[in-house]
């Protein structure tokens, strides 16, 4: 069973946890292209009970969902800014991590993707065979 760690780019705030994600997925929501900086979320989601460890401090962010109005959690380092993970009371028995800080090149490819009417023509993987969820 893999163990995987991800940490914040300072490295105060990380996450452990073993075994597989149950979801890999990129997110192309404004509120995702926010909270990124980037033009997409990717976010692996993991069962709560596979969260070995989670340390150091994070200051949160509730967010109400585009169309749902689910309101979602994120944690993310005081320090660096860096968003580690986040929290649904949707979905209370996973934990999201965000893909970019388990800096694992290897780690694999979302296999859903949401929210493409909102993606950058140019910002469509190739290659990946995505199940689409809009």
């Amino acid at each position: 069973m893999s163990q995987r760690r991800a940490s914040c780019t300072c490295g105060q705030l990380r996450v452990e946890c073993k075994g597989d994600p149950i979801r890999i997925s990129m997110c192309h929501c404004f509120a995702c292209q926010q909270r990124t900086g980037s033009v997409y979320g990717v976010q692996a989601r993991f069962r709560r009970q596979d969260i070995t460890a989670i340390e150091g401090r994070s200051t949160k962010f509730l967010r109400k969902g585009d169309e749902s109005g689910n309101v979602t959690t994120f944690h993310f380092c005081p320090e660096c800014g860096s968003t580690v993970y986040y929290e649904s009371p949707n979905d209370p028995d996973l934990v999201a991590i965000t893909v970019g800080t388990l800096m694992d090149p290897s780690f694999p490819a979302p296999s859903i993707s949401v929210w493409e009417e909102r993606s950058h023509a140019w910002a469509v993987p190739r290659g990946i065979p995505l199940e689409h969820m809009n």
